[in-house]
């Protein structure tokens, strides 16, 4: 006996096909579902045999694609002619649809050829005529029947007047003959996020909409465990086993379908683990980053980050401490119930120049082994009201549509990714209802109606709230604590993300007070510049005459508010523009510098350069 309960839809399908005239259905109607004899079968399947146990004589299919099914030509050309409306000034025939197409004749050979309009005058005159048989009519991909809603042609307007009549002058449903019994019904499937004009459906009482929603977690669970001896992966499924557990959980979001499509892929490959065969699906990919993420990697990130990262050990530390939560299981990120949530989300917060976007680069750099996997959005950009749709992307109709949204397309590209979003105390508050979602459900959908999973990225809010209120001192990082938790709670009143953030997850940076630490963060800057001298120019190195003593004067020259960044400009000032000068001057003599160092010699505040 397995948990699975039946189908709540086909349960509000069973209801409200006694009671309505018209059910528009959406969501996951493209895939494999459970009927409700526990048995998984095409949504097509699974809604006629729910709808032929209520009564209906025939559930005819009809697309202007697929033309008729469901019926014969001979029960078809019945219906059509033996069944007169009751009330002649209602008949189709009398509005001019502007069909040139359209005859009004008896199915036409070869029945994909019939046109809407005669569809749906046959289903006016059945459903207005109390003595016709009780007919369900399926009109699938119903939201490809009709253009722009705001510019609908006049055959669309004609179509939408006939199904309108349709459903308000029937008599049947005020006889007490026919209270116990069902009525004929107009069913419109839409596929994707477009469904039908608001003007056919929007107050109406005789319409009901029902969403199918993606297969639950006792459903994965009991499709996977039916495919468990076709599954080719390196350990075998049991039930109630752990990795049966994780396998479930890393095919949340996924249908039923691919589910067995997953079962096909895997007898085409060598056998994998289950997370190499999910992403393998998904990404193409056998090898994700967090498959990767070992214990002798995590063990020195400490010392990985502080190489790049200067003068913030507590922030590294809390940092270390996120991902070994994540790595163990232990965050609800990874192995878990939770496993299509971000792999992890960090708050960093403090003043400029401290460091926060270069650990958020250092951390992209450690998780996916390349810096670029950092992908950084500049909250300050999206301070307005519907900035949310730059993100996701316009709604169907409006300008920019087809582009689709920042997030959800960089997402899609590089799924494996550290998203950065900058000074996000900046952003409008209406973005938070994105992140919110991101945190909480693990994926978006974008304008265009693609859902897009955010469960393999990492995410890095970062944020200068009260810096210019806090003094340096043992009680800053207490003090901007409490300064991000008042913020989200008194000011946005929006405590909820917090909550998803979590408080252990706000990550303080230190004011920079040290010299010592500006002559470090000076150091560290060195190594990429003698890579770039190597690379363009052949020079084997870049050798002071006493390098402590130069780091130390260029640090002199910076203001200790700017912190890192202060160094970062101090260096170009006194370092690269007389050195890129150097090399200039020298530019018709370049090969002068093949595999041979440049010397740096420093006179007082300046310095000049030699060829040694």
């Amino acid at each position: 006996m397995n948990d699975r309960k039946t189908s709540t839809w086909l349960d509000e399908l069973s209801r409200q096909a006694k009671l309505r005239r018209g059910i528009v259905i959406s969501g996951n109607v493209n895939n494999l579902v459970f009927d409700t004899e526990d048995k998984v079968v095409p949504f097509t399947q699974a809604l006629s045999d729910t709808l032929k146990k209520l009564g209906f004589k025939h559930v005819i299919h009809y697309s202007r694609v697929g033309g008729l099914s469901g019926i014969s030509d001979s029960e078809w050309n019945e219906l059509q002619t033996s069944f007169g409306s009751q009330s002649e000034e209602v008949e189709g025939d009398d509005y001019d649809f502007d069909d040139e197409t359209s005859q009004h004749s008896a199915v036409p050979q070869g029945q994909t050829q019939l046109t809407p309009q005669d569809f749906f005058a046959v289903a006016q005159r059945v459903m207005l005529n109390s003595h016709a048989p009780k007919v369900a009519f399926l009109v699938d991909w119903s939201n490809l029947l009709f253009g722009q809603v705001n510019a609908l042609s006049e055959q669309e307007r004609g179509w939408i007047i006939q199904l309108s009549q349709n459903l308000r002058d029937s008599e049947d449903e005020m006889s007490l003959d026919q209270v116990n019994s069902v009525l004929s019904l107009m069913v419109f499937v839409c596929h994707g996020n477009n469904h039908l004009p608001p003007v056919l459906i929007s107050g109406n009482p005789q319409f009901a909409e029902i969403v199918v929603p993606l297969p639950n977690r006792a459903e994965r669970k009991q499709v996977i465990l039916g495919l468990k001896d076709v599954f080719n992966i390196e350990k075998k499924l049991s039930s109630e086993s752990r990795l049966l557990a994780d396998f479930v959980d890393l095919t949340d979001s996924f249908t039923l379908r691919e589910i067995n499509q997953l079962a096909r892929l895997s007898r085409h490959q060598p056998e994998l683990s289950i997370e190499a065969l999910v992403s393998l699906y998904r990404y193409g990919s056998k090898e994700s980053p967090w498959e990767q993420l070992n214990y002798d990697k995590l063990k020195h990130v400490e010392l990985i980050l502080t190489r790049r990262v200067k003068g913030q050990d507590a922030a590294i530390k809390l940092v270390r401490k996120v991902l070994v939560r994540a790595f163990t299981g232990l965050s609800g990120l990874q192995h878990s119930s939770k496993s299509r949530m971000p792999k992890g989300a960090l708050f960093f917060v403090g003043p400029t120049g401290v460091g926060k976007t270069e650990l958020a680069k250092s951390l992209a750099s450690f998780l996916f082994g390349d810096e670029d996997a950092c992908l950084r959005f500049d909250m300050s950009e999206f301070n307005h009201e519907h900035a949310d749709q730059r993100l996701v992307g316009a709604p169907p109709g409006y300008v920019g549509f087809e582009e689709g949204g920042q997030l959800t397309n960089a997402v899609k590209k590089r799924p494996f990714s550290l998203l950065l979003f900058d000074e996000i105390e900046k952003a409008h508050p209406r973005i938070l209802d994105k992140f919110l979602q991101i945190l909480e459900d693990g994926r978006l959908t974008d304008g265009k109606g693609e859902t897009v999973s955010f469960s393999d990225t990492f995410i890095v809010f970062t944020s200068n709230i009260g810096a210019s209120e806090i003094e340096p001192g043992e009680r800053a990082i207490e003090q901007f604590k409490a300064h991000v938790s008042r913020h989200f709670v008194h000011e946005l009143k929006r405590p909820e993300l917090l909550g998803r953030i979590g408080e252990a997850n706000i990550v303080p940076f230190n004011f920079m007070t040290s010299s010592d630490v500006l002559v470090g963060i000076a150091k560290a800057k060195l190594e990429p510049l003698k890579t770039r001298l190597k690379e363009k120019w052949g020079i084997s190195d870049l050798i002071f005459e006493n390098e402590p003593k130069a780091l130390k004067t260029i640090v002199e020259q910076v203001d200790i508010s700017a912190g890192g960044r202060g160094v970062l400009n101090a260096m170009v000032t006194m370092l690269f523009d007389p050195l890129a000068e150097f090399l200039f001057a020298n530019l018709m003599d370049k090969d002068r510098f093949e595999k041979r160092p440049v010397r740096v010699v420093q006179a007082g505040n300046r310095f000049d350069f030699e060829i040694d």
